[in-house]
């Protein structure tokens, strides 16, 4: 008899052999698919339209034109949508296109694009704790984000703890420490309305004193208070900068990709709140306006870090390129 008041059976079956790990090539290929399915509304859209306009048909100015309004109705952006016609025009003009073939060019300059702003977060691990500053508007998904990035550097072996600092939303407070319970990674929280300030010094204080790896600090985001979200933003970095005078390291812009083309004024409203060092692109799964990601990248530069397509832990990962472009546009 066990302690727990448990006989063991006479011919218990033995346990079952763990699932074998994946291998890298196993979960490139599962995330790809993920991806492709994810964007899936924004690939929709792009490549019935191309499959209008090229069946068969020479490239000439009328068809550079059409493919120039859709590529800018796909949410690629004037600037995207220029770059790839002007490379058409100078490659096949005159010649028999079939979309197969603008598939390929398309994903070919949107990986060019893009390839410079694809780059994962980097934890700096001389940094005790390194601190990442989260900011966007409500409901873009800065919460649920915070958590899922928390696990996947807890599963990789550091020690993160988490600061809810959007001191104003009771249901923001509680969403990160039901997070922080998931993940098992410590919450700084205050009550409803305390001071957001305050509560990003103590973090950092406590979470220095216990020598994590990583803080990731929640913010407000109020839009429709402009001034005063600038003000309370700018308050609570002076707070961090007196524990710390080099953080925070990084802040993270969360963009919510069902807004389409308001993200672009999102990046300019709290590039002039806060120093915007990456972006985080969330719920592309479910708009078919992910081209937008393009046009952000063409118009600001700012690294990539992230991208969602689904509601699991596993669908945020680091941002790729060539895996976004291919899946863009419908492509293997």
């Amino acid at each position: 008899m066990s302690i727990f008041g448990f006989g063991k059976k006479k011919d218990a079956a033995p346990a079952p052999a763990p699932d074998p790990a994946p291998t890298p090539a196993e979960e490139s290929a599962s995330w790809f698919g993920r991806l492709k399915s994810g964007l899936a509304k924004s690939s929709s859209k792009l490549t019935s339209g191309l499959g209008d306009l090229f069946t068969k048909r020479k490239l000439d100015d009328e068809a550079l034109e059409e493919l120039e309004e859709l590529l800018i109705t796909a949410d690629l952006g004037v600037a995207t949508a220029a770059r790839v016609t002007k490379h058409l025009a100078k490659t096949r003009f005159g010649q028999d296109v079939t979309s197969d073939e603008i598939k390929a060019t398309l994903a070919e300059e949107i990986t060019r694009i893009l390839g410079p702003v694809a780059r994962p977060l980097a934890i700096d691990p001389a940094r005790k704790p390194h601190v990442v500053l989260v900011v966007g508007v409500n409901g873009s998904g800065k919460t649920t984000t915070i958590g899922k990035m928390a696990k996947t550097y807890k599963d990789a072996g550091l020690n993160v703890t988490l600061a809810a600092g959007d001191t104003f939303r009771a249901a923001a407070v509680e969403q990160l420490k039901v997070w922080g319970e998931r993940t098992n990674c410590p919450v700084i929280a205050r009550e409803t309305g305390a001071d957001a300030a305050g509560l990003a010094y103590d973090a950092v204080e406590q979470s220095r004193a216990r020598g994590d790896d990583l803080l990731f600090i929640d913010t407000a985001g109020r839009l429709q208070n402009k001034a005063d979200l600038m003000a309370e933003l700018a308050k609570l970095v002076r707070s961090i900068k007196k524990v710390d005078e080099t953080a925070p390291h990084d802040v993270l812009l969360v963009l919510d990709a069902t807004v389409g083309q308001n993200a672009h004024s999102q990046v300019e409203i709290f590039k002039d709140m806060v120093a915007v060092s990456g972006l985080v692109l969330t719920k592309l799964d479910g708009t078919a306006r992910g081209g937008v990601l393009v046009a952000l990248a063409e118009k600001f530069g700012l690294p990539v870090h992230a991208i969602g397509v689904g509601e699991k832990v596993e669908d945020l990962r680091p941002f790729e390129a060539d895996a976004f472009a291919r899946s863009l546009v419908g492509m293997e």
